[in-house]
């Protein structure tokens, strides 16, 4: 039993494995692109090493691929054989029970055990950090607040992972709309943890929610190398300076970014997926070609239709079949969804069964130019959005796509509701993209002109 850098006992049979496990967990917090090579290496030293089997199914599972669930059960079965090779503490095992409750469909489980080794050690980051990743998953912002607000008094100013700590407070606190104590939260992390990229990310996210997109990239551009180290996650970060130069006007920079950095490397990860299609489409909205870069995405998402993880996911791999035109594919993609919501398996799924096939159905009726229909369908899921998953900045699409539908369906009071909603979510700021918006509203006002749909 040897103490880690965060001073939990762990089970290694030797002091070799050690160093790698430590930087595992830094790297986890940090969102390292390092990290798999640390893993590797931990188990490669300590093949009888339950907790990190355990953590690598976990990590794993984050990726939301259907296809990974395997290579998770298998992370699972080692965990368990290892358990039986040497003995392991309590806390050990929950990360065990904690895998096998999501891969049982059942993640609420899986956080309540993270939870519970909180409860006995609130200074583990590495269970904190797993909480929040997957609440973020669940769109359970006011869950990652109080999960992260319990441990505060627990991480001394000297704790190796305050500084992470207070990143995950950040982003919790943002998303909740605290908007003020979220960018001080998010710069002392960063003061604390220089490489602590979601505390950086989390900052960026209130200079979008405020309407401050010129100090935005101020912030983002004196600070690269607090994400270069990143995994795909620096694509995310790129995006957020993207989305900054578009709302100051400057497409060009933003094509460059998209080319040169958030879809330089072209992977299939969700993530990496949502990222570009959601700038594509908010640049489309807004008038801007954007030339052949739907093809490539749809490639990729045409091999995604039948994935089924996460709704989040979905909804973006049709954005990109919608953008090139793939009407097979995002037929085959729309019949899954609506089977799934059906009969739906885990709560990932029960939460937008409905909601997730109207948000779907709208999207297709929208990039067909049924504009009443997209809107009733966009409408009717928007309430339920945030359950989806992902952030405020990246649903901000789908709030777009619902505002447009009602315009060009010709629901200005309608769109008028949403535009007012949105600006009470952003602290009363409004971009240039509301402003446009009101503009035409204001133009288009008139007994021949405005229309209603039934209330929802």
């Amino acid at each position: 039993m040897i103490d880690d850098l965060f001073g939990q006992p762990t089970t290694f049979a030797t002091p070799q494995g050690l160093s790698d496990w430590n930087a595992v967990q830094l790297g986890f917090l940090a969102h390292s692109a390092a990290t798999p090579g640390h893993l590797a290496a931990v188990l490669k030293a300590e093949p009888d090493f339950a907790l990190g089997h355990a953590a690598r199914g976990l990590f794993f599972l984050l990726l939301g691929r259907r296809e990974l669930y395997q290579t998770a059960r298998e992370a699972l079965a080692a965990a368990r054989a290892a358990m039986q090779a040497q003995p392991v503490t309590p806390r050990e095992a929950r990360y065990v029970a904690a895998l096998a409750h999501w891969l049982d469909g059942a993640p609420l489980r899986t956080i309540a055990e993270c939870e519970a080794v909180l409860d006995e050690t609130p200074t583990d980051p590495l269970a904190m950090k797993l909480s929040q990743a997957i609440r973020f998953l669940l769109g359970d912002a006011a869950g990652m607040r109080a999960s992260v607000e319990r441990l505060l008094p627990a991480y001394a100013h000297d704790h190796p992972a305050r500084g992470y700590l207070l990143g995950c407070h950040a982003f919790a606190l943002e998303e909740t709309g605290d908007y003020l104590r979220a960018e001080i939260a998010g710069r002392q992390a960063l003061w604390m943890a220089p490489n602590d990229a979601w505390g950086l990310h989390a900052v960026a996210h209130v200079h979008d929610m405020t309407g401050r997109a010129r100090q935005g990239i101020d912030w983002l551009a004196a600070r690269e190398s607090a994400w270069a180290h990143c995994n795909n996650f620096r694509y995310h970060v790129w995006w957020h300076k993207a989305l900054m130069h578009l709302e100051t006007g400057e497409t060009e920079q933003v094509l460059a970014l998209y080319d040169d950095r958030i879809r330089k490397d072209r992977t299939d990860d969700y993530r990496d997926i949502s990222n570009a299609t959601s700038l594509l489409m908010r640049l489309e909205l807004e008038g801007i070609p954007v030339g052949d870069r739907w093809e490539e995405l749809a490639d990729l998402c045409a091999r995604r239709t039948g994935d089924g993880c996460l709704i989040f996911a979905d909804l973006h791999y049709l954005l990109a079949l919608n953008g090139a035109g793939r009407e097979a594919d995002k037929a085959a993609l729309l019949a899954r969804i609506s089977r799934d919501a059906e009969q739906p398996a885990d709560p990932f799924a029960k939460a937008m069964a409905a909601p997730g096939r109207d948000a779907a159905v709208g999207l297709v009726a929208f990039s067909e130019g049924r504009n009443g229909e997209a809107f009733h369908h966009l409408a009717r899921a928007d309430a339920a959005m945030q359950k989806a998953g992902g952030s405020h900045a990246q649903r901000d699409v789908f709030k777009r796509l619902t505002i447009d539908a009602a315009l060009r369906a010709g629901y200005l009071d309608h769109a008028e509701r949403f535009l007012n909603e949105r600006k009470n979510l952003r602290a009363g700021s409004e971009d240039g993209f509301a402003a446009c918006r009101r503009a035409l509203i204001s133009g288009a006002r008139g007994p021949a002109n405005a229309r209603s749909v039934p209330a929802e």
